[in-house]
């Protein structure tokens, strides 16, 4: 069974930016490519346990095991060794993608306090969209009562789009709530 943020894609998210944008063709039709989900944790040199945790609330929240990055560099100033673990991240496609963009959109957003919609600034010039989360507790897999520390993560949506306005109407079409 296909995600149902994937057939919003297809039968309503597609027309519509090919009606806005006057496509040719509809390869040239932008669309979510891949979101990437870094957690990055400096605190985890010192206590194991943190990187363990945060490994395994990482894979509640996308689905799928993250991959533990490691330092490329020592840097002296942080007490980082060059090889140590420093952080985990994910990287999402096909259905697992979309099951979690709406995941995300729908459950985790409102779950928010206060929450006014996600700043459309973070776009970086070639129709990419970065932005971050101050702490894992508004995914609904998280156990509020098992959390021992609050960790943030950045969420990165990969599109195929050329430009900023191509891919915020494209997240705007597929409920990314953003601020007014």
């Amino acid at each position: 069974m296909a995600a149902r943020l994937k057939e919003a894609y297809k039968n309503e998210a597609f027309n519509a930016m090919m009606e806005k944008f006057k496509y040719k063709n509809v390869m040239e039709v932008p669309k979510l490519e891949k979101i990437t989900i870094n957690m990055g944790l400096g605190d985890a040199k010192d206590n194991v346990k943190i990187m363990e945790t945060a490994v395994e609330e990482l894979a509640l929240i996308s689905g799928q095991r993250p991959v533990v990055t490691k330092a490329k560099k020592s840097v002296a100033n942080f007490k980082i060794r060059q090889g140590m673990p420093i952080g985990a991240k994910v990287t999402l496609r096909g259905d697992k993608m979309y099951e979690f963009a709406d995941k995300l959109f729908n459950i985790a957003f409102p779950r928010v306090r206060d929450f006014k919609g996600v700043n459309r600034n973070s776009f970086d010039g070639r129709g990419n969209f970065a932005m971050g989360i101050k702490e894992q507790l508004i995914f609904p897999e998280i156990t509020y009562d098992q959390v021992d520390l609050i960790k943030g993560m950045d969420i990165i949506f990969t599109t195929t789009a050329k430009t900023d306005e191509e891919a915020y109407a494209l997240l705007e079409l597929l409920g990314m709530p953003f601020a007014k």
